[in-house]
């Protein structure tokens, strides 16, 4: 920042002293100001400052919250019941959601059962009549009343 042969010599600030300016106390317009003699003349405390000054003023002392009244205890017997209705509920709950989990799935398993007689049953219907049509060439076995074709060719 500074050359280096250049003397540095610490500049002198001015210093300015504020002082704060009291505003007046705020005076309410509605409520008109009643003297009362307080029950009770409070303690005047005087404090020493390190410089010598005394301040002198009333201790203020900390607003206390008025006591809550204590809340009625919770019977053990109505605790329980709570619970217990709780869990029924939750019981009941599960059960409609097993039931309904249960008609689905036996939906399920019956339309894939469905589905595999449909198939099977095309499966048996071609061959049937694929084979009806074509009565020459070939050798047919006679088995307990069951009919099969060996050696058939398309041809």
């Amino acid at each position: 920042m500074y050359p280096e042969n250049t003397p540095h010599v610490p500049t002198q600030r001015a210093v300015e002293v504020h002082h704060p300016t009291p505003y007046p106390p705020a005076v309410p317009v509605s409520a008109p100001v009643v003297p009362v003699q307080p029950t009770a003349v409070p303690a005047v405390a005087s404090i020493v400052l390190p410089d010598g000054r005394v301040v002198t003023g009333y201790a203020i002392n900390p607003a206390h919250p008025e006591p809550v009244a204590p809340k009625p205890a919770v019977s053990r017997t109505a605790v329980n019941v709570a619970l217990g209705g709780v869990g029924f509920l939750a019981v009941c709950g599960g059960l409609i959601l097993l039931t309904s989990f249960i008609a689905a799935l036996t939906a399920f398993i019956t339309q894939l059962i469905i589905l595999a007689a449909v198939i099977f049953g095309g499966w048996i219907a071609v061959q049937i009549f694929s084979t009806s049509g074509h009565q020459g060439g070939g050798t047919t076995v006679n088995i307990r009343k069951a009919t099969f074709k060996r050696n058939h060719f398309h041809g």
